[in-house]
Formats: structure tokens, sequence, C-alpha cells
């Protein structure tokens, strides 16, 4: 006798799983994961955790509705019968059926337009919008400057005329991407009846959260500890650049979307991990690869990019002295190493075109880079600064100040120009603090991917610290190798070069 799983929905955010103790223990080991780096975390050092993420609750029988497709997965592998049990939210397998070509005229009747001038959307854009509305719920990966709130923007318009009285909820990471999407929208309705300002409702750093407009448009940390009964008002729920949201609040966020059937997460990268792609999955859907960064610069959509890795050599007194640092030792040491920071300012006023110099630290590196640029700098050049304490509007004004330049500066933090933030005449990137982030590297790739005015290829500056002593390699040594991986994976075009420093 075949065993069986019957499944049904307890809310749009989770399915109630019924099968015997044996397969619920079973179903409770097949989604747990190990977190990354969870040898290091006190936690389990103290033995008070196994280092494990367990994505199915076994007591309360629930797994997050995205994450369907991965239970399927489990009962095909293991010869179990899974049955669907319909209940107030409908069969927990749902899909809309989609006609293209009646896709195709709904988005001609939009009348997009970018800077003015008619848009036309591209294939692969296209198929993950057929796509997303046939699923219902998907994370969309797609890279920087491939159009993903263009995508969100034709999902929203499309939701928006079958929600009634309820409204949409779109979630960002920061308070400079609240700015950016409302703007974007506005640019893509500019020659429609839709009104952006009429229609969007932006909420960050205490903004109000009771509203008239159709869109919200808000930051995660400004709504996660809103009450359940503020999320049932919203039909759809996107969820962009959703890599950079923290677990826990994200998942609160979407757990509180009980009636929330249409959900999307969009983001041009993961971490690489199983566990992230999972949790993600959970909250949205399964992933669906939109485009590539190569297939984008093959067909001339992104600007070609070269990598030139410039590994510090510094002499055998720095290295020694670097001899059984921790991590944040050498990396205080590091940013503060006055020919090391020259070095970054001469290379930055050196360069033609406008230049982007990404910092981790605000005091004691993003300030000092600051003001050693500024103070050799031409006064005729143009730099500026910024980091998290700079006020949303003014991050938006330099942007756009920046994309009527063509020699400008911006010493900007990690945390504010490294995600999402679109650039369209940017040339140069500089790496000055390391990092083996795959989201991080990524991301800060994407700022110069756009295709600037005048065509030229962008250029990228990964700053590599070697400190080996011996046989022994330096952190940050070790996570320039990280990134040099990260860029062969990617099929970036590098060169390598090393500097006396």
């Amino acid at each position: 006798m075949i065993e069986k799983i019957t499944v049904g929905k307890k809310n749009e955010s989770q399915l109630l799983v019924d099968a015997d103790s044996g397969i619920l223990m079973e179903l409770n080991e097949y989604f747990s994961f190990f977190v990354d780096g969870y040898k290091y975390m006190p936690l389990y050092r103290n033995k008070v955790w196994d280092g494990k993420i367990r994505i199915f609750n076994a007591l309360a029988q629930e797994l997050p509705v995205g994450l369907l497709h991965q239970l399927k997965e489990f009962t095909k592998k293991r010869g179990y019968e899974l049955e669907y049990e319909d209940g107030e939210y409908g069969s927990p397998e749902q899909y809309n059926a989609v006609d293209p070509e009646e896709i195709m005229k709904f988005i001609t009747s939009l009348n997009l337009r970018g800077n003015g001038n008619p848009i036309t959307v591209r294939d692969y854009q296209f198929d993950a919008i057929c796509t997303a509305i046939t699923n219902k719920r998907s994370i969309l990966l797609s890279p920087t400057g491939s159009g993903k709130s263009l995508i969100i923007y034709v999902l929203l318009r499309w939701l928006l005329e079958r929600c009634d009285d309820r409204k949409i909820l779109i979630i960002v990471p920061t308070t400079s991407l609240v700015e950016q999407m409302y703007a974007d929208f506005a640019d893509y309705s500019s020659h429609d009846s839709w009104n952006a300002i009429q229609e969007c409702h932006k909420i960050f750093s205490g903004k109000a959260k009771d509203m008239e407009e159709n869109v919200v448009i808000s930051t995660w940390q400004s709504v996660y500890k809103l009450p359940p009964a503020w999320f049932q008002q919203f039909y759809g729920v996107f969820g962009d650049e959703c890599h950079g949201f923290k677990s826990k609040s994200l998942t609160s966020i979407m757990n509180k979307c009980v009636n929330t059937a249409y959900r999307y997460g969009t983001t041009g990268t993961l971490d690489g991990t199983q566990t992230h792609k999972l949790v993600l999955e959970g909250l949205f859907g399964k992933v669906r690869k939109v485009t590539t960064t190569k297939k984008l610069q093959d067909d001339d959509t992104l600007a070609p990019l070269n990598i030139f890795m410039l590994t510090l050599d510094y002499n055998e007194t720095d290295k020694k002295e670097n001899v059984g640092k921790t991590y944040q030792q050498e990396i205080n040491w590091i940013v503060a190493n006055e020919r090391r920071n020259n070095f970054i300012r001469n290379l930055s006023i050196d360069m033609k075109g406008n230049t982007l110099v990404l910092f981790q630290f605000v005091d004691k590196h993003g300030k000092v880079l600051y003001d050693l640029i500024s103070a050799k700098a031409k006064d005729s050049r143009k730099v500026f600064y910024v980091s998290g304490q700079t006020d949303a509007t003014d991050r938006e004004t330099i942007r756009k100040i920046v994309e009527t330049q063509k020699d400008s500066i911006i010493v900007a933090s990690l945390g504010t120009f490294s995600t999402g933030i679109n650039i369209k005449n940017l040339h140069n990137i500089v790496f000055a603090s390391p990092s083996k982030s795959q989201i991080r590297v990524l991301q800060s790739i994407g700022r110069s991917l756009r295709k600037s005015d005048d065509g030229r290829i962008s250029k990228l500056y990964d700053l590599v610290d070697d400190l080996q002593h011996k046989s022994r390699k330096n952190y940050t040594l070790l996570h320039g190798e990280e990134r040099l991986k990260i860029y062969q994976k990617e099929q970036f075009q590098y060169k390598e070069y090393r500097i006396k420093i």
C-alpha cells in the first residue's frame, strides 16, 4: 500500500501537511539545512543550537506555500502519494490560464515610456511577465540592467485591474529604492491616464502607514512590526531586491499576508546557499532565471565590463605586523593604512569619466577617502559623498546629477549604492573595501553595467590586499580569491596586476 500525504492551504502563506508521524519526521529532516558558517556562531559553539534552519514546522505541520514544488519532489523521490485538499483558499496548486496575445495587447495599452520615449518590452521580459501571471508567485532572477522595475510595473498594472478595492504592496530594502521605484513608475506612465502621484503612497522614515492610494511602496523596516490586520488589505505583494531582506523580518511580513495570493520576488543575485534560496522560495515561489548578464552584454543591452584585479603587495614589515590578527583587526589595519588610501585617491582622480568609490565603514574609511579625494580633485570636478546618514531625497538628487555629468566622483557606502541604484552614466567602480559576498560583489558590479551615453566600456578596479607571511594567507587575500571565482563563474573579462605599496 502506497503511503499518502494530504496537503491543503491553511492560508496564502502556509500549507497544512497531514501524514503519519514517520513521514512528518522525514519532512522535518528533508527541509532542514545547515546555516552557512554555523560552526563559528556562538549559539552553536555553546551547544544551544545545532546549526540548522528548519523550514517545515513539524509541530504545527506547516510548510510555506512557495515550497509546494519541493514537497512534490520529496513525494516523488520517496514514492509517496500526494493528495490535494481544497479549502477556503482553494487548491494548494493554482494557475492562471494565460493567453500571450492578450497579455501583449494589455502591455501595448499601457503606452509605456522611458524618458518620454516609447518602450518595447523585450522577449525575456515578456516571458517573465507571462510566467509570473501564470504561476501567481515567483522569484524572478534577473541581473541589473535587465528592466526588473518595468516587469514589476506591468505586473502591478495587471493586478490592479483585477483586485477590486484591495491594494498592492511593494517592499524594498532602502529609502533610496522607494524614491527610485516611485520615479520609475511615474516615468513609465508619463503618457498614460494612470498617475503615479495619485496612485502610489511612499512609506519610510516615519511616513504615514494609513493611505487612500492603491499602491504602497515601502522599506521592509517601516512595516514589518505592523499588526497582521494591516497586511490583509493587499491583493499582491512584491519584494524588490528580495535577497537583501533580513529573513526573520521578511518572513514576518509575508506570513502576515495571509490573503495575498500573488507574490513576486525580484533580485539579480542569490548568495548561492541552499538555505537562502529555499527560505525565499517558501515566501515567493520557485526561482525562475529571466536572463543573464552575459546574454545582455552579448546582445548589446548592457555595457561590456573590464575587471582589473589590483593586488596590493605590502612590505615584509607590514606582513609580519599582521600575523595572528583577527579578521576585524586586519580590516581595521587595511582601511586605516595611509599608503593604501592615498593609492585609492590617486586612482580615482586619474580615471576619466564618472567614478564610484565603494566603502564599507563610514567614519573610519568613507569620510577619510572623501576628504582625501576632495582635497586633490580639481575645482571643476564634482565630488559627492553618500552614506546611510544622507537623506533619501539627497541621494536621489545626487544620482540624477551624476547622470548629467561626465567626470564626477561619488564616494558611497556599500549599503546605499551597491544594491538597486541605477546610474546610467557610470564608467568606473573602485572596490575600496574587501568582501567575499557573492550578492554584494554582483550587485556592486551592476552599478556600472548600464550603457553610458558615450558608449564607453565600464571598468571595475578590485583591490586585493596581499599580507601573506610565509605560507599563511591573510583573510582579505582569501576573499580576493573568492571574488575571482565569482568573475570566472559569471564569465567576466578580467586581468590581474601586482602593485608594490
